[in-house]
């Protein structure tokens, strides 16, 4: 939840220790998204994705970490390079058909 008690990120059930780790950083970085915080959020998502690559939310922060960029320099490579990115991980995944539209 965020500080004003609006529900930004939800996960049921039981998860290892490093997978709720990776989906706990995550969260952070989605507070910092939805609070237009870019450079915190495009930070945070780039934790994620550092430090728990093979989790079920690396793609989800690659993705959106390409976005915090984009809304920080609105630049369209920022978005571009996304799609890169996902040809080299995580090309299988929701996030890379979604960021496929952005070309390169």
């Amino acid at each position: 939840m965020d500080a004003g008690g609006i529900e930004r990120v939800r996960n049921e059930g039981y998860l290892p220790k490093k997978e709720f780790q990776a989906w706990l950083a995550m969260g952070l970085a989605r507070l910092s998204f939805v609070g237009k915080n870019w450079v915190e959020a495009e930070e945070r998502f780039d934790t994620v994705v550092r430090l728990y690559p093979d989790s079920g939310v690396a793609a989800y922060s690659v993705y959106w970490r390409g976005v915090s960029r984009y809304k920080r320099t609105h630049n369209p490579a920022d978005l571009s390079a996304v799609t890169g990115e996902f040809r080299l991980k995580y090309q299988e995944s929701i996030w890379a058909k979604k960021a496929s539209v952005w070309g390169d």
